[in-house]
């Protein structure tokens, strides 16, 4: 048969592929530290899992339920909202979705038709630019500056903005650089939208991880945000819930109404036993999130203090969050050779710079978030030992 060659001309999910290279790892005894996927390396809270456990024998948990998901479970959202933004949200604002991902394509799907335009922020996740192709939209990517560590900069982002254009897209914290994107710059990037009359969509996957607990940003406070703000959210991460898959859309009643069309025709809804999972955590887990918050924030001084020492040829030019974004020190190297000698010679798995953007060859994504403090060190010794 003839496959669609929107899908065929995509490459590979990167993950999967590099997670292939362990299969011919030479065995030389040591233990493979994975910095490969963004996974938090503890289980969820005891009391979540114990909760959870009581609602298996109930066989409503095994029904659908409505597409948007259950009106308490968004009612004790937004009342988290409330805490986390100042947003005055109604239920009818959110959908609960398959992952952060499926809030990404519903968004997309609702906004945009094939031939539209979406300025994308470099680097970008890979997985949106992969979406963005199977659907037959054109990404405009905003190029890394690593003197501004990634950081959006609006008027360069204004200037790529054309009449095809649909919206503008940034991750923040970003994956793949860990970098926070100020209040300030998001709101100059609310505005150019507004300007516009398109549509900013912020994906804020790791919005929990910002330390201290800051406000990511005030868009919620303006009255007309949802004519230009879209935000794809998840409470994966957040819980330690990524196999539950639990994200979120949040935008304008008008947009998620039509984006429950998409939503029925996908997946109907979320399950019901991730639902009252992100319930009992969103109405009891603050405390318990603030805590791992301040232990990746330690991790991430000790990843930058212990990487930053004398005599380390991998250069960190940019990092937070879950993320460090390091170009490596092999100028004639892709970050794909980079990466598999990583695996071969230094048991470190991690993924190239190229699957995140164009020109992107010089560096790697470090996700330090995967492990624990006391091996940060034993990796970075590895990286200082890897010689031409």
């Amino acid at each position: 048969m003839n496959l669609s060659p929107l899908i065929t001309n995509v490459h590979f999910p990167p993950i999967s592929e590099v997670k292939q290279w362990l299969a011919d790892r030479p065995n030389d005894g040591r233990e493979l530290i994975d910095l490969c996927q963004a996974v938090p390396d503890y289980a969820p809270a005891p009391e979540l899992t114990d909760h959870l456990s009581g609602l298996l024998s109930d066989p409503l948990i095994s029904k659908y339920s409505p597409d948007e998901g259950l009106p308490e479970v968004r009612e004790a959202i937004c009342a988290y909202y409330g805490r986390k933004y100042g947003a005055q949200l109604s239920p009818d604002n959110l959908c609960l979705t398959i992952g952060a991902s499926q809030a990404f394509w519903l968004t997309i799907v609702t906004l945009c038709r094939a031939g539209d335009e979406i300025v994308v922020q470099a680097p970008y996740y890979f997985d949106h630019p992969m979406a963005l192709d199977i659907l037959g939209i054109r990404g405009v990517y905003a190029p890394f500056v690593e003197a501004d560590r990634g950081l959006p900069d609006p008027a360069a982002i204004e200037r790529l903005i054309t009449e095809r254009t649909k919206a503008v897209l940034v991750v923040s914290p970003s994956n793949p650089t860990g970098a926070i994107s100020p209040p300030e710059t998001i709101r100059e990037l609310f505005n150019v939208a507004r300007r516009h009359n398109i549509a900013l969509i912020l994906d804020e996957t790791y919005n929990e991880f910002i330390p201290g607990g800051l406000r990511p940003h005030d868009l919620f406070s303006d009255l007309a945000w949802g004519d230009h703000f879209v935000q794809i959210a998840s409470f994966g991460k957040t819980y330690a819930l990524t196999g539950y898959r639990a994200g979120q859309l949040v935008a304008s009643r008008e947009f998620i109404r039509n984006a429950l069309k998409a939503q029925d025709t996908m997946v109907v809804c979320q399950p019901r036993i991730t639902q009252q999972a992100i319930k009992f955590g969103v109405e009891r887990l603050d405390q318990w999130v603030a805590a791992n918050r301040d232990m990746m924030t330690r991790r991430h001084d000790l990843f930058r203090t212990e990487f930053t020492r004398p005599g380390n040829r991998f250069r960190l030019t940019a990092s937070g969050a879950f993320f460090a974004w390091v170009r490596h020190p092999f100028g004639d190297c892709s970050g794909r050779q980079v990466a598999k000698r990583l695996v071969d010679e230094a048991a470190i798995l991690c993924l190239p710079g190229e699957v995140f953007g164009p020109g992107l060859e010089g560096y790697l994504r470090l996700a330090f978030g995967n492990i624990r403090e006391e091996a940060i060190p034993e990796a970075v010794r590895r990286f200082c030992a890897l010689t031409e």
